[in-house]
């Protein structure tokens, strides 16, 4: 179980360029190309709802103001290096740029909607005369699970949750994380939760001091002021800010997402810069902050009608209810007090607004956590709470996967004006 976490920890927290959903597209268009080995005459992309939810409204990092399915495919076949996979458009030129303007405008990329029950599924389609490639990506960010060259199939792994899982998610609970994260060597973990700290720092204070989108994170430390509360929502609401409008910088991600890993570290690193707490300590934090947000979020699925900040912002809670010295108790009231109270934020795709559900759900782990610290909370019997943590969880998955389940599509045709 000890190497568990670890390998947990290693495979989910790393570094990504831009917004997930675009950069899947991205890294299955350019290794399409790859595949084809010359410039297509077509290329067609078919997306499922999710991904198609995610990838409208977001800035393709590296193009400055590109948007949409269409340009993060022809972005990622004109100048993406697929073996940077989640950092695939770091290669990505002006001339690329210039040359994708002149292509979107052509209506080069056509797009259509994929009939599939996954909610993470790519299949890139290129030309180029009698020649042909399609790569098929699922379930994750970077999961290929079909490579064609000129209707020949060259590659296929048949993806399951076990294939995907290489480390087994089903160790995970509250009482394990805890244990592991008082008693891990802390030089096993640092390399990670250093780089988490730093990459994402660095993008919160990106957003905080220069103009993106609407600002949320700055704006709310020029209304607010600069308490640790307040600052504790700004800094990941300024990240969100840059992130989704195409900053260049990258994030270290938490359960597929920048947005879910800037919210689960950032009010951490706050609160424990606030407290002055020893860096092993701020470390410790940050690990049960992440295996709980992943500990919810892996149930649930990388993409879904609910959205993930309020799982990433209730792991943050834990971390800083741990650094104020709760236990157990405590930190496990903390889940149940956030996930009472904003379990209900919808996912409608990643946007500028994304900053804003981020501040809410933090300042919801916020209260929460301080109300736990007191020795209170909701019981069983309060609406979705259960008398126990596991028990909660499984609920809130519940109402994820399957309440969620009509709603994620009619965001989907209200996204699309058809509803």
């Amino acid at each position: 179980m000890y190497q568990t976490m670890i390998d947990i920890l290693k495979q989910e927290l790393v570094p990504a360029l831009g917004c997930t959903e675009p950069i899947a597209l991205a890294y299955a268009s350019a290794k399409a190309r790859e595949v084809l080995g010359e410039m297509p005459d077509e290329l067609y992309v078919e997306c499922s709802g999710n991904i198609i939810k995610n990838a409208k409204s977001v800035i393709v990092p590296r193009t400055k103001n590109l948007k949409g399915i269409e340009a993060a495919a022809i972005v990622g076949m004109l100048g993406g290096n697929p073996d940077k996979k989640l950092e695939v458009l770091t290669t990505v030129t002006e001339d690329n740029i210039e040359e994708a303007k002149r292509l979107l405008e052509r209506k080069y990329c056509k797009t259509s909607l994929l009939d599939t029950q996954e909610k993470l599924h790519i299949i890139v389609h290129m030309k180029k005369g009698e020649h042909s490639a399609l790569v098929e990506l699922v379930k994750t960010h970077t999961g290929i699970i079909k490579i064609e060259k000129d209707d020949k199939v060259i590659f296929i792994d048949e993806v399951t949750e076990e294939a995907i899982n290489a480390v087994d998610y089903n160790v995970l609970n509250i009482a394990d994380i805890l244990n592991f994260a008082e008693n891990v060597e802390i030089t096993e973990i640092k390399p990670i939760l250093v780089r988490q700290i730093e990459y994402n720092t660095k993008i919160a204070k990106e957003g905080l001091y220069h103009t993106y989108g609407v600002n949320v994170g700055a704006a709310l430390i020029d209304i607010y002021g600069d308490d640790v509360k307040i600052r504790a929502k700004a800094m990941p609401a300024a990240g969100s800010d840059a992130r989704m409008n195409g900053c260049e910088l990258p994030v270290i991600i938490n359960s597929g997402s920048g947005n879910q890993g800037m919210t689960v570290s950032l009010p951490v690193i706050e609160f424990g810069n606030m407290l002055n707490v020893d860096e092993n300590k701020l470390l410790r934090a940050l690990c049960i902050s992440n295996l709980i947000a992943i500990y919810q979020k892996y149930q649930i699925g990388r993409l879904s009608a609910y959205c993930g900040a309020v799982s990433a912002a209730a792991g943050a809670g834990a971390g800083i209810a741990y650094l104020y010295g709760g236990k157990e108790e405590e930190i496990t009231q903390t889940l149940v007090n956030t996930l009472a109270n904003v379990s209900g934020i919808v996912c409608d795709g990643a946007k500028s607004s994304c900053a804003a559900k981020i501040a809410s759900a933090v300042d919801a782990a916020i209260v929460a956590t301080m109300i736990s610290l007191r020795g209170k909370g909701f019981v069983a019997g309060d609406g979705i709470v259960k008398d126990t943590i596991q028990k909660t969880i499984d609920g809130v998955v519940t109402l994820a996967k399957e309440g969620m389940k009509e709603t994620d599509e009619v965001i989907l045709k209200i996204m699309m004006n058809e509803g």
